[in-house]
């Protein structure tokens, strides 16, 4: 006897693109998605039967996200603002420079390899000036 097909209900199809809205894997989504007798259905069968679920929950989730956000960086929320410039404009930061030099702004003095004893030194030095 061949088992009866699957025939998704609009309440499931609705789970469905919820799920997939709110990013839940479809391996978890089977769990939930229960066929005729009560048992989850395989993920094989929930791909078949919900894939246009699947392909506009998490697109229509983003949507709606992206409008709240493009709502919030019109009416002045500055974080709104930074967020959508940076990722959809491309702005960044421009990078700190850290400039190095040696005393009174002079050249960095290097000589030859500093032997440990050279390093206790400095170190000690240092420590005392803080």
């Amino acid at each position: 006897m061949a088992r009866p097909t699957f025939q998704p209900t609009d309440e499931q199809r609705k789970l469905v693109e919820q799920f997939a809205a709110f990013g839940i894997p479809v391996e978890e989504m089977t769990a939930l998605i229960l066929d005729k007798a009560g048992k989850p259905i395989a993920e094989k069968t929930l791909r078949k039967h919900f894939q246009a679920e699947l392909d506009t929950g998490r697109v229509k989730a983003n949507a709606k996200i992206a409008m709240t956000l493009y709502s919030k960086a019109l009416s002045g929320d500055t974080t709104a603002m930074i967020f959508w410039l940076k990722t959809r404009a491309r702005w960044k930061e421009s990078p700190q420079a850290v400039e190095l030099s040696g005393r009174d702004g002079g050249p960095i003095e290097t000589s030859g390899p500093v032997t440990p004893e050279e390093a206790a030194a400095i170190a000690r030095r240092l420590d005392e000036e803080v």
